[in-house]
């Protein structure tokens, strides 16, 4: 540990299980600490695609009447779908809500 600054470096820190093997990202559930997420009103969406193109986690998916859903297991709640959504369609609420 670095005495000036009590903090350790990289080379100090355990390896967990996540970081272990190569590739495992999509095993991970990133969705944990999220504290808003998107809800979709399907009554006013368009299936534009613009919540897929601009989602930094690529949670959405396209479901069988063209619909993008998003997996709240990945999700972290940024907003960036709800603000790109041209029609407002997507809001964002609290967690647990």
């Amino acid at each position: 540990m670095a005495k000036e600054t009590g903090i350790m470096s990289w080379k100090e820190l355990e390896l967990g299980n996540s970081i272990t093997r190569p590739g495992n990202a999509g095993e991970l559930k990133t969705g944990d600490w999220r504290s808003m997420r998107p809800v979709t009103d399907y009554e006013k969406c368009t299936k534009c695609g613009q919540c897929y193109i601009f989602c930094p986690d690529m949670v959405y998916k396209k479901n069988a009447e063209g619909y993008y859903e998003q997996n709240y297991y990945y999700c972290k709640g940024c907003g960036i779908c709800a603000h790109e959504c041209p029609v407002s369609c997507i809001a964002m609420v609290q967690e647990g809500d």
